[in-house]
């Protein structure tokens, strides 16, 4: 970085502090800026690793940042939403006309990841996260694209290790030499070419969210965002224990615990179809999944190793619900399922009962 900085950045921060040294010179404005402004200013990290960080962040961490922070428009497992772009998935297609290009299937280097993370997002909150924070949404980031196991922690030590797969998919930028000879000397004006035509068109138009989205989101997740919310109250003894969910038994349904399982499904929607013309997507409609053997709900394509499973007896009952929600990688050993599991035990709790109360 310069080691003067555009006196348009004092002017929008609300004071002319520098310039550059020829508006300096000419119009007598600004200073040299201080190591200190130029740290402040200076966070770009180059793809040699160069002002990366020290810091760390695991899987397990991130997607539960992702999940507060980076959903709302890149799903859940990073497959995007509506126009919003995908971080995930694409591998093999950079060969098609249609290419879809992600961290994992286009990007050259992970440092380019963590740069825009920590210098970009969250949308409308750029640079709220942490440094750990921006290193376990990276290394959710590449978890969603089956490069890193769910138990992977990435660090400023580890993190030039992980090579991405299209590394080599790119050329030295040769323009200078190859390209802009040509484009010296005196321009064109007029009847610089016989006939111009049309040879190509845009295949897709409706690539950029529109400015109300953006506004949307924005207000999303500032009203969703977990440092947003107030502080809960305190809730005297007493009251605890008078309250009807603690004088229900627990035969009868929870009706906040109900409500809070439809929200926290809502990691799961993407793939599973829950109510009424609930369809198999990519994973299998779950309407009476609870108590419900494995591998039987008609029409959906199962894995090997869970209609192995199946063929075994499993049952879908609360017990094995619940691990299959925590861990289903180790649960069910090469299941298609990419989802990493819910980590905390009441979010499993109540997606259970949210599924029982949609049994028939």
């Amino acid at each position: 970085m310069s080691k003067y900085l555009n006196g348009l950045a004092g002017v929008l921060a609300g004071t002319l502090i520098f310039t550059l040294p020829a508006q300096a010179e000419k119009l007598g404005l600004g200073r040299p800026a201080t190591d200190d402004e130029i740290a402040a200013w200076n966070h770009d990290v180059n793809p040699a690793g160069a002002g990366l960080p020290v810091g760390s962040g695991s899987v397990e961490d991130g997607e539960a940042l992702f999940g507060d922070y980076c959903a709302i428009c890149h799903g859940d497992f990073a497959e995007g939403v509506d126009n919003w772009p995908k971080l995930a998935g694409g591998q093999g297609t950079l060969n098609r006309k249609d290419p879809l290009k992600t961290v994992g299937s286009y990007w050259p280097h992970l440092t380019t990841t963590w740069d825009y993370v920590n210098r970009s997002m969250p949308f409308g909150n750029a640079q709220t996260l942490t440094t750990d924070e921006v290193y376990a949404v990276v290394a959710y980031i590449l978890y969603s694209n089956d490069l890193v196991e769910d138990d992977f922690v990435l660090s400023n030590e580890n993190l030039l290790d992980i090579e991405l797969p299209n590394k080599d998919g790119f050329i030295v930028d040769n323009r200078p030499e190859t390209e802009y000879p040509k484009w010296s000397g005196e321009p064109c004006m007029t009847n610089c070419k016989e006939s111009v035509e049309i040879t190509m068109k845009a295949m897709v138009l409706d690539v950029t969210p529109e400015e109300t989205k953006a506004r949307k989101v924005q207000e999303m997740i500032k009203a969703t965002n977990p440092r947003n919310a107030p502080a809960a109250e305190a809730v005297p003894a007493a009251a605890e224990a008078a309250s009807p969910a603690a004088e229900s038994p627990s035969a009868v349904p929870d009706a906040a615990l109900i409500a809070k399982g439809e929200t926290v499904f809502k990691k799961c929607s993407a793939c599973h179809q829950v109510g009424e013309g609930a369809q198999n997507k990519v994973g299998p409609a779950l309407n009476g999944i609870v108590g419900h053997p494995a591998g039987a709900i008609d029409g959906f394509r199962y894995s090997n190793p869970l209609k192995k499973a199946a063929e075994d007896g499993l049952i879908w009952d609360e017990a094995a619900l619940t691990q299959f929600l925590s861990k289903p990688r180790d649960f069910i050993k090469g299941t298609k399922m990419s989802f990493a599991g819910l980590k905390k035990d009441e979010d499993i709790a109540a997606v259970i009962a949210y599924l029982r109360s949609l049994s028939p």
